[in-house]
């Protein structure tokens, strides 16, 4: 399973593809909002993501209400730099959206998947990621984990050649807070996991880790000190 940070932050974009194992990054409204970013400097800071990826998927949400304005919005983002890919809501004007976009060429991640048939209908529309979310469920006291087996299970099951820019679609597990929803997801075969910095930080982390660095920490004094 690959991994995505899930920010518009360049610093935490910049922290994890240091570590080595980054493979891509994830936006929307609310992450980039979060940078205290405005609407006139929003492709610029696209283009600077994708710039520091280095080729790496960086998906870039349209925040258009149509599918017309959703197809323009989507093909002057995805000309900003050949690895931006264009994420949609699943609704009826981003799976039109996304049909026409696929058709052109683009790469579109479809996000704000909650069910098996969503994800089933933005596979069709030519969808190339499609994000089931995990975390929100939380919320609702319903079991996020369940429902993304399902999605990974019902895409699974089937070909998508010829559906999409490259023959396949993949699954990111979105709106995953704690590193039991990474297992979780990477036990039943999801794809792409994509993860804010701090639960990253949390996978990386383990108190035995850590006791045991400082043990040799500890015993390497005693040698220099011999």
């Amino acid at each position: 399973m690959k991994f995505f940070i899930d920010t518009a932050n360049l610093d935490e974009i910049a922290e994890a593809k240091s570590w080595g194992c980054l493979a891509g990054v994830t936006t929307n409204p609310s992450l980039y909002a979060k940078t205290g970013g405005k609407l006139a400097d929003f492709e610029s800071h696209m283009l600077k993501i994708a710039e520091l990826c280095e080729g790496l998927p960086v998906s870039a949400e349209s925040t258009a209400a149509t599918a017309d304005g959703m197809v323009e919005e989507g093909l002057r983002l995805a000309a900003l730099a050949s690895n931006i890919v264009i994420k949609l809501p699943v609704c009826e004007a981003g799976l039109e959206a996304c049909r026409k976009l696929a058709d052109k060429g683009v790469r579109v991640n479809m996000t704000l998947v909650f069910s098996a048939p969503q994800a089933l209908l933005a596979a069709n529309a030519g969808a190339r990621y499609i994000s089931p979310f995990i975390g929100r469920f939380d919320d609702i006291s319903e079991d996020g984990v369940a429902q993304l087996a399902d999605v990974v299970t019902c895409i699974g099951n089937y070909d998508w050649s010829g559906k999409n820019v490259d023959d396949k679609v993949e699954i990111i597990a979105a709106s995953v807070r704690t590193p039991n929803h990474v297992t979780q997801a990477a036990l039943m075969g999801a794809d792409i996991a994509t993860v804010p910095l701090g639960t990253l930080k949390k996978c990386l982390r383990h108190p035995l880790t850590d006791r045991g660095i400082a043990s040799f920490e500890a015993d390497w004094k005693k040698v220099e000190q011999a």
